[in-house]
């Protein structure tokens, strides 16, 4: 087993010293005309805030918001509206520092007081962030006693930030966060010696987005149940018509070699039986049953039938453990949401522990308002999935015991 990684609870935290963190976030939330849409991921970070605040820690807070050029301000990636929702949660006073990487950088963080917080602005404002840059790094670690991560959704990019700044203090000094502590147990520890049957369901869009999490679990899983657009795939790989639906002719030999590693394991493949189809690919088209596997020409692939759902919900109900990546069709469009719906309340239905991968799986179960019905929500999508995939991320790895 790997050696688990370093927790608050793991500092030597002297309340009356007052010590600087650097504490790296994810406060990568979505914004329209300046305003915050959806804050989860700032409420998922305040825990770990609040207990710093709670050892009179001076906190130096920062993250990276969208993808700006790394050149420089930018006004649309700005952490201000961050800063200020921040403000509001806590009841402290933030301070956004804009020019953190001048000299007087030091000064800020001399003068920083117990229960106030410094944001740094954008990180990826500088280019050296996602390079890596250990000067870059140096410079940000100055005058701190600790480092904390909590920002899980990152910790699969070797960013200056997630790797190079913690490699600045001793192990001692590093910890992560209650969000990636959370993390690691559910989608790391969940599966190291789980009851069966297993259930992995995923869905999306493209078999070369999951490749190798699809050979992963043809050695953990009981059950795979595949649906989205890449089940189209699978199914013209078994010589299923498929309509004008989406398909991925290169993949046809990995699907072969998914479906013989399945067979060895006495793993059963779950594939949609019906579909909802349209005439092409558009919020607007006239939802079209086929209540066979195979779909006729002239149709695509939007959604799975009534019949897959009820087959998948089943499976899924029974289950010991079930992990769920990728929706079983275009959930957005509201005439094609049906499949991926039920195989989010089917989830709430089970007694066993259900985990939603991060990523698109994560806005569906979101959009239903059933988040609150399953064991676990991931805040990282492409973490999450190369977790489950069993590597270890950068960002997880400077926080292991040695």
């Amino acid at each position: 087993m790997a050696n688990r990684i370093r927790t608050l609870e793991d500092l030597n935290f002297d309340s009356n010293s007052q010590s600087t963190v650097f504490l790296r976030l994810d406060l990568n939330v979505p914004l329209k005309n300046g305003k915050i849409t959806d804050d989860t991921r700032i409420q998922a970070a305040l825990p770990t805030i609040k207990w710093l605040l709670e050892k009179n820690a001076k906190i130096i807070a920062c993250s990276h918001l969208g993808r700006p050029k790394g050149t420089g301000f930018e006004n649309e990636f700005s952490l201000a509206p961050v800063g200020t929702r921040l403000a509001e949660l806590l009841n402290v006073d933030v301070v956004l520092a804009q020019d953190f990487i001048e000299d007087g950088f030091s000064k800020i963080v001399y003068d920083l007081k117990p229960n106030q917080i410094i944001l740094l602005e954008n990180l990826r404002f500088h280019k050296e962030e996602q390079a890596g840059n250990e000067g870059f790094a140096n410079k940000l670690a100055r005058g701190v006693d600790f480092y904390v991560n909590d920002a899980f959704g990152t910790c699969h990019r070797a960013d200056a930030s997630m790797v190079a700044v913690p490699e600045c203090f001793p192990l001692e000094k590093r910890a992560a966060g209650f969000l990636i502590a959370k993390e690691m147990q559910f989608l790391e520890d969940a599966f190291r010696a789980p009851k069966a049957p297993v259930t992995a369901v995923f869905g999306g869009s493209k078999v070369s987005d999951k490749i190798d999490i699809l050979r992963k679990f043809t050695t953990i899983a009981n059950n795979m149940i595949i649906g989205g657009a890449m089940a189209y795939t699978f199914l013209k790989c078994k010589g299923k018509n498929i309509g004008n639906s989406r398909v991925e002719p290169d993949k046809f030999a990995l699907v072969d070699e998914i479906f013989k590693a399945a067979e060895k394991r006495n793993v059963k493949i779950y594939l949609p039986e019906d579909h909802l189809c349209g005439a092409e690919f558009s919020e607007n088209v006239t939802p079209v049953p086929v209540g066979a596997a195979d779909i006729p020409e002239g149709l695509m692939g939007l959604d799975i039938g009534p019949r897959s759902a009820e087959v998948f919900a089943k499976v899924i109900e029974n289950s010991k453990v079930v992990v769920w990546n990728g929706p079983m069709g275009v959930f957005e469009f509201e005439a094609f949401s049906k499949g991926t719906k039920a195989v989010a309340e089917a989830m709430t239905k089970c007694e066993g522990i259900t985990i939603v991968g991060g990523g698109d799986s994560a806005a569906a179960i979101v959009k239903f308002k059933m988040q609150d019905k399953v064991t676990h929500v991931s805040t990282g999508g492409g973490a999450s999935m190369e977790l489950l995939e069993g590597k270890e991320l950068p960002g997880i790895r400077v926080l292991r015991m040695k």
